[in-house]
């Protein structure tokens, strides 16, 4: 009999902590890339990417001291597997365990460990995320979605997680069910664009696995897509498998520093990855053929990827890579969703074995073999068949509510005047809400303080009708007009709003308007008033710096907003590091250094994924000692562990 309780998982992590109260006018995500592609490739490139990360505010006030926390969960079980879920963290795959092999299929992570990997900053490593609707870790990824329970016709189970996607404005849900005599969990994602145009969509199945020394990634394809760094450059280009790079780079343990290869599987080809351990015993997600892309991630065996991996996963824990799975073949694209369209396919996880010599010999054995079990315990016909059976017996069905998620689809159901979809209960607007049902209902915004933010086409609408606008509705103007790259007028609705009432909001709106369109001076004074102005705002002071450096402030600016900081605010991580950099670039070599190296290093938990600006510091601090000692600096310095965050050497 296949079960499915609901409990409670005890972690050691951080606690999350409030939401930044500013709109998420940046992406550190590049939006854009090049490429060095053939005329018969094909890809989406760069199509549906968004050059910022509104309309969400950021998750970032999570480096606190870890503590114990309990967490909801769900936990899907037969004879053979143990999957578990965790509600509130985006309804997370945490772990599945093979009962008979004894033997976990996924990393584990037996930490909650936020870093800012994600659309909203805050991401953790282990299990299975499901990302929609932009490029990037979901920006539910730490936040919870709704969860419903329902069975199939036999009486199986089924577990249901739903939202609506604010960036495409559409409802989703993803709903896993294990059948009592199977050895594989099953999860079957639908997405519904209700909506009467084409919409670029996105979608990704990121799973980590542990690293295991001497394991092989075995996909049916004989090319890949792969990012090449040459001469400063940035591009996508197709190499060969398995030896593109120089080396076999099926085996995850080979590769230098840390690298993606989006595979090009034919289109006639079985739509899997394995990831296969040297004793023959390997974790297999096979899909049916609308989730058409596989990638492998690796953080490498750099200084700087090691240091990622211990970041993210504590001492005692595997390393791991990443399988994933999407709707496109690289990460780099959208597919265009026709209107009033459904899209669903199914996900298969679970154990393959092989006799080791069928999997660790000549590639293109390794693909038939490896190919040949697969059709063996799932054939494609029996997917294909299965997806359309629950289609009719569960898929379009209700379930019983056990946790809400967002109030977003609500809202939208009311201003469509009708439900979004005649199966998923979206309950009501929240307080997030409010505002803009008012907007909707009463044709004004009130003007206290915003709540949150929107620059779905609709909303913007509605703003633009408002026939006395007041200062927040002005600023809500200016963030669409943001959005859609029209930033005169996003300058001209921001000067308007300020004109009203000069508030807080206004003026950040105006600093990113100046920042997009190179008027870094402009910018910099809106930056530094605010962060003067609101220094116990540590997510805004925060922005604040960091726009700041990049844009190359004078240190001595720097260094007085951190010495009109409170003392808990001075103390976050990312504050020390700006004070430690206005410090370095002001001459203060000694005290910059210090504040970098005690205690072992400065580790700063939301310091970006890529970003390199620790080690950088480092670097800079010890050429210009060497400087002044008279000597010539060292073209290669070694960088203490905890500093070093170079994904890329």
């Amino acid at each position: 009999m296949t079960t499915l309780n609901f409990g409670k998982k005890t972690m050691r992590g951080p606690l999350l902590g409030g939401v930044s109260a500013f709109p998420a006018m940046r992406d550190p995500i590049k939006s854009e890339i090049s490429a060095q592609l053939g005329e018969d490739d094909g890809l989406f490139l760069n199509y549906g990417m968004l050059k910022d990360s509104l309309p969400y505010t950021m998750q970032d006030q999570y480096d606190t001291e870890p503590v114990e926390q309990e967490f909801e969960t769900a936990v899907l079980e037969n004879d053979f597997l143990k999957a578990t879920f965790v509600l509130e963290l985006g309804g997370r795959l945490w772990s599945l365990y093979d009962k008979k092999a004894g033997r976990d299929l996924l990393l584990d992570n037996p930490e909650f460990r936020p870093n800012n990997l994600a659309i909203r900053n805050a991401w953790f490593a282990g299990g299975i995320e499901y990302n929609i609707g932009r490029r990037g870790h979901d920006a539910q990824t730490c936040s919870p979605r709704f969860t419903a329970v329902l069975a199939d016709a036999d009486g199986t189970p089924v577990l249901r997680f739903y939202e609506f996607s604010r960036d495409r404005a559409i409802p989703f849900q993803i709903d896993f069910y294990l059948p009592e005599s199977s050895h594989f969990l099953f999860a079957r994602p639908r997405i519904m664009n209700i909506r009467d145009s084409v919409i670029p969509m996105y979608w990704w199945s990121n799973i980590a696995v542990a690293q295991v020394p001497g394991e092989r990634i075995v996909v049916p394809a004989f090319d890949t897509y792969a990012n090449q760094y040459e001469g400063g450059s940035h591009f996508i280009t197709r190499i060969p498998l398995p030896d593109g790079e120089g080396f076999d780079g099926t085996y995850p343990d080979r590769f230098p520093a840390a690298k993606d290869h989006f595979y090009n599987i034919p289109e006639n080809s079985r739509k899997y990855e394995a990831v296969m351990s040297p004793d023959g015993y390997g974790f297999l997600f096979a899909s049916t053929r609308r989730l058409q892309g596989r990638k492998l991630f690796v953080w490498g065996k750099n200084q700087g990827g090691k240091h990622w991996q211990r970041k993210l996963i504590p001492p005692g824990t595997p390393d791991y890579i990443e399988i994933q799975g999407g709707l496109c073949k690289t990460q780099q694209e959208c597919l265009p969703m026709p209107p009033r369209t459904t899209w669903e396919w199914l996900e298969v996880y679970g154990a393959v074995a092989l006799p080791p010599e069928q999997v660790f010999g000549e590639w293109s054995d390794a693909v038939r073999n490896v190919t040949s079990a697969v059709d063996n315990i799932l054939p494609e016909a029996f997917l294909v068949a299965e997806l359309e059976r629950t289609k009719h017996t569960f898929a379009c069905h209700p379930g019983k509510l056990i946790r809400s998620g967002s109030g977003w689809g609500a809202l939208e159901e009311k201003r469509l005047g009708h439900r979004l979809t005649t199966h998923l209960d979206f309950g009501a607007p929240g307080e997030e809400q409010q505002e803009w049902l008012e907007l909707l209902v009463a044709g004004r915004m009130s003007e206290d303080p915003p709540k949150s933010y929107l620059v779905q086409q609709e909303w913007f609408e509605l703003l633009r009708d408002v026939p006395f606008p007041g200062w927040k509705t002005l600023f809500h103007l200016a963030l669409n007009y943001f959005r859609q790259g029209e930033y005169e007028r996003a300058e001209l609705a921001a000067c308007a709003s300020a004109a009203r009432k000069k508030t807080p909001w206004n003026q950040f709106a105006l600093s990113n308007i100046y920042r997009v369109t190179g008027r870094n001076k402009e910018a910099m004074e809106l930056l530094i008033h605010l962060a003067e102005k609101f220094p116990e705002d540590s997510s805004l002071v925060k922005e604040c710096l960091k726009v700041l450096i990049e844009l190359d402030a004078v240190p001595e600016e720097i260094l007085r907003i951190c010495n009109q900081l409170p003392e808990e605010v001075l103390l976050k991580p990312m504050i020390k590091f700006c004070h430690a950099w206005g410090l370095a670039h002001a001459g203060c070599l000694k005290e910059a250094e210090e504040i970098i190296t005690r205690n072992g290093g400065l580790e700063i938990p939301d310091i970006r994924e890529g970003e390199n600006s620790i080690s950088e510091l480092y670097l800079y601090i010890q050429k210009e000692k060497a400087k002044l000692n008279g000597e010539i600096p060292d073209e290669k310095i070694d960088i203490p562990f905890a500093l070093d965050l170079r994904m890329k050497i």
